[in-house]
């Protein structure tokens, strides 16, 4: 008998490639800025380390404070620029949305597969994402019919839910496909989306490795790891959720 029937995937890194253009994204933004205003040069460990899964402001405020810079928290309106936190959010934005209109966007084969596989065995899906662009991301990569429920930046902030890695917004997926945590698995490529399956009673929560390293990974709360979800099959579906609460317990002992 299954004992695991949802899957809460996570969007970029994890469904489509759009981790790979936000991180490029984000080097447009701070790599510029750090070299003007002489602070320690922006790498691909500051995206990882400050930014990765998380709501894009909370990302620039916590790359900001990484430099000693500290800047007005401003409001969603604020046009882009650099004077406030939201400003340079949105300049991102604004930087991000240019590139996918430019590059385009596919999804990863292998995640289409394991999607493929886990719906036909009965399970129910969902999209958790920081991203306030997760509605153009699925449409452009032809999975928005896929999904009932999207629970994404804007449905965070519109319900006031607190982002990755609080398990917030995880929970209120599993809760709208009517389907317990327990009984659910979270699959993230971003240390604060491990983060958020590890602090929830998920029965399962699976961690892509794209980059960020499968020790990161399961130290921050992957039960386990691949490089790839093309791996995987629907027989994942049948691992006791036990099983991952034990492997929680066992872990905050350690």
């Amino acid at each position: 008998m299954t004992s695991l029937r949802a899957v809460l995937f996570d969007l970029d890194g994890v469904l489509t490639p759009t981790a790979e253009v936000h991180m490029r994204a984000w080097e447009r933004l701070f790599a510029p800025y750090c070299q003007e205003r002489g602070l320690a040069p922006y790498t691909s460990a500051d995206y990882f380390a400050h930014i990765d899964g998380k709501p894009r402001y909370d990302g620039v405020a916590a790359f900001l404070a990484s430099r000693g810079v500290e800047l007005p928290r401003g409001t969603a309106e604020d046009a882009p620029g650099e004077d406030t936190v939201s400003a340079l959010g949105n300049r991102k934005d604004a930087i991000v949305n240019r590139m996918f209109d430019e590059e385009g966007i596919a999804p990863y084969p292998g995640s289409v597969r394991f999607l493929d596989a886990v719906t036909a065995a009965g399970a129910q899906v969902a999209v958790v994402s920081s991203s306030r662009n997760t509605p153009a991301v699925l449409a452009a990569s032809g999975l928005a019919d896929r999904f009932d429920v999207v629970v994404d930046g804007n449905v965070a902030a519109r319900e006031h839910l607190a982002g990755k890695p609080a398990p917030d917004t995880y929970l209120r997926a599993a809760a709208l496909l009517g389907v317990p945590a327990e009984q659910s698995v979270v699959v993230e490529d971003a240390l604060s989306g491990v983060q958020a399956g590890a602090a929830g009673p998920f029965g399962l929560v699976l961690g892509v490795d794209r980059g960020v390293g499968a020790q990161a990974l399961v130290a921050h709360g992957a039960d386990r790891v691949v490089g790839d979800l093309g791996e995987l099959d629907a027989s994942v579906l049948d691992a006791p959720a036990a099983r991952a609460a034990e492997h929680h317990e066992l872990g905050e002992q350690a």
